[in-house]
C-alpha cells in the first residue's frame, strides 16, 4: 500500500466516523419547533435532555404552539421570579423549589401555556452552555409535571449565556446568570 492509499483509507474511516456522530445527534432531537427562538436549542436531549429519559428529564415535549417564541410581546416574562442555579449544575435547590411550587398553583387555575427558558453565566463554550441551559429548563418543567402541571402546555428552550441579566464578569453576576426564566403564553 502506498501512503496515498493509507491517507484514502484514513480520510474515508473519519467521514465514516463523523457522519455517523452527525447522524444520531440529529436522531436525539426532539420537540424542535416553528418559533422564532429556533436559533436557539429547543427541546433537545443534550447530555441528558427529553428524549433519552436520563437524569430524571424523560417526559417527551409537546410540540411548539403556533409558532409561540419565549422573544415574542405576547409573552408574558414578568410574573413570575426566575429560578436560579449552582455552578455548572440543572438540579432545582431545595431553596428554589418553592419558586416552581408557586407557578405550579398557579398555572393550574388556567388554560396558559408556558416557556421555560434556560440560561447560564458567560464561562464555556456556546455548544455547552445551551446544552446546560436546556437541562436548566428541563429540570424545571419535570419539577413542575411532578408538582400536577400537564406537560402539554409547557415548552423549553435554552439561550445559555446570551441576555445576561448581569453583564459583569464577576462571581455576583455569574450567580445572577444562572437561571430558568418562566414566560406565560395566552
Amino acid at each position: 500500500m502506498t501512503l496515498r492509499t493509507i491517507s484514502k483509507a484514513v480520510l474515508l474511516a473519519a467521514l465514516a466516523v463523523s457522519s455517523t456522530a452527525c447522524s444520531s445527534l440529529k436522531k436525539k432531537k426532539t420537540g424542535a419547533g416553528s418559533g422564532s427562538d429556533s436559533d436557539y436549542i429547543q427541546g433537545t436531549s443534550l447530555g441528558g435532555g427529553a428524549s433519552d429519559g436520563a437524569g430524571g428529564l424523560g417526559t417527551p415535549l409537546p410540540e411548539r404552539s403556533g409558532g409561540s417564541s419565549f422573544l415574542s410581546s405576547s409573552v408574558d416574562k414578568r410574573r413570575f421570579a426566575p429560578v436560579q442555579f449552582g455552578y455548572d449544575s440543572y438540579v432545582v435547590s431545595g431553596a428554589e423549589q418553592s419558586k416552581v411550587n408557586t407557578v405550579a398553583a398557579a398555572m393550574k387555575g388556567t388554560s396558559d401555556s408556558l416557556i421555560i427558558a434556560g440560561f447560564t453565566d458567560e464561562r464555556g463554550t456556546a455548544e455547552y452552555n445551551r446544552g446546560l441551559g436546556e437541562r436548566r429548563a428541563q429540570a424545571v418543567r419535570q419539577a413542575l409535571i411532578s408538582q400536577g402541571l400537564s406537560g402539554g402546555r409547557v415548552q423549553t428552550v435554552s439561550f445559555g449565556a446570551e441576555m445576561p441579566v448581569d453583564a459583569a464578569s464577576n462571581e455576583g453576576a455569574w450567580a445572577k446568570n444562572r437561571r430558568a426564566e418562566f414566560g406565560i403564553t395566552k
